[in-house]
């Protein structure tokens, strides 16, 4: 039986509504829908790489794996013997040292003692050259009338000479005091500048014999251990990782399609493989900066030939909202399905 005319009208209405409709919801952007999901996502955490900061023997180990470690706590020790005898050393440098100095301050102060005997001295030759310089006067001059003899002339003019040497002779050596008095506070300086350079080798002893005990930096568990007691150990080799599961996070790598009202602070709804009838929450934290390939050391990027254009992932930092128990579980490397509410 036909239809009638009016209902085959209506039939192709309703047939180009629908057709209509269809291409415009496959045409719209996908940014565009209030949820955004993905599969390309997984726990992360910013995990702690400890490596010993001076070579040595392991002689204790005090963490097991999987082991709760709180910050502080004393994970392994090497042999410390080779460093305690450096310390020891480096602390009898610092006492030679400071005698040095002890040394130079009382030669100092011997020196003004000497300088004050020169000056003395000096001070008595002029005294006796104002004698000798009268008593050559008046001989003279008692030889000149005839009433004194020419013999204590001589005698007075020799006695003249003589303090004369005398004077320059002390004179030079309270010159030669005062010079010998910036030598010592020249070699003072110097024994001051060696007292630093041995408190600095203390100082760095003592730094490599604290690096003997290797303590945790932060608190979390511990993972991937290949410390053994006995065992050599080269400074900067992991020994071992501190994963900080209380501060674990989503990296999520959506289609930069999905990302166009992504914003930070959106909720997101966390399902993880691991943990199959458990929902999570969590908050968007950030966008990366760049997609994950442009961090590649060989750049997947091409400017000749033919070009295939495919769509790029950016990654997504979201943090776990706390008070949640199940976030207890998580694990690094889990893989997760986040949906972002982006209708909000």
């Amino acid at each position: 039986m036909a239809l009638p005319k009016q209902a085959k009208i209506i039939s192709a209405v309703l047939l180009l509504a629908v057709a209509a409709g269809g291409v415009l919801y496959l045409d719209r952007p996908e940014s565009s829908a209030s949820a955004q999901s993905t599969d390309d996502a997984y726990v992360q955490a910013d995990f702690t790489t400890i490596a010993p900061q001076v070579s040595g023997t392991v002689d204790r180990v005090l963490v097991a794996d999987n082991q709760q470690v709180k910050a502080g706590d004393l994970l392994a020790t090497i042999d410390d013997r080779d460093f305690v005898v450096a310390v020891n050393a480096a602390k009898a440098q610092v006492a030679s040292a400071r005698a040095g100095i002890a040394s130079l301050e009382a030669q100092l102060i011997r020196q003004d003692t000497a300088i004050r005997q020169a000056q003395a001295a000096v001070a008595a030759d002029e005294a006796g050259l104002t004698l000798a310089r009268a008593n050559h006067a008046r001989y003279r001059n008692l030889a000149g009338d005839g009433s004194g003899t020419l013999q204590a002339l001589q005698q007075a003019e020799a006695q003249l000479s003589i303090l004369l040497a005398s004077r320059e002779k002390n004179q030079a050596g309270l010159q030669a005091a005062r010079h010998q008095v910036n030598i010592l506070r020249a070699d003072l300086e110097k024994a001051r500048a060696a007292l630093e350079q041995a408190q600095a080798a203390q100082a760095s002893a003592e730094l490599k014999l604290s690096y003997t005990r290797i303590t945790a930096p932060a608190g979390g568990m511990v993972g991937q251990k290949s410390v053994r007691a006995g065992a050599y150990v080269n400074a900067g080799k992991p020994l071992l990782v501190i994963v900080p599961l209380d501060a674990v996070y989503i990296s999520a790598n959506f289609r930069e399609t999905q990302l166009a009202r992504v914003e930070k602070g959106q909720a997101v709804d966390i399902k993880v493989d691991a943990l199959p009838g458990e929902a999570l929450k969590g908050t968007v934290d950030s966008l990366a900066p760049a997609s994950g390939v442009s961090f590649s050391s060989i750049a997947p990027h091409n400017a000749t030939g033919n070009f295939t254009k495919i769509v790029q992932r950016l990654p997504v930092r979201i943090r776990i909202d706390p008070g949640q128990p199940a976030a207890a579980k998580l694990r690094v490397g889990m893989s997760v399905t986040p949906t972002i509410r982006t209708g909000q």
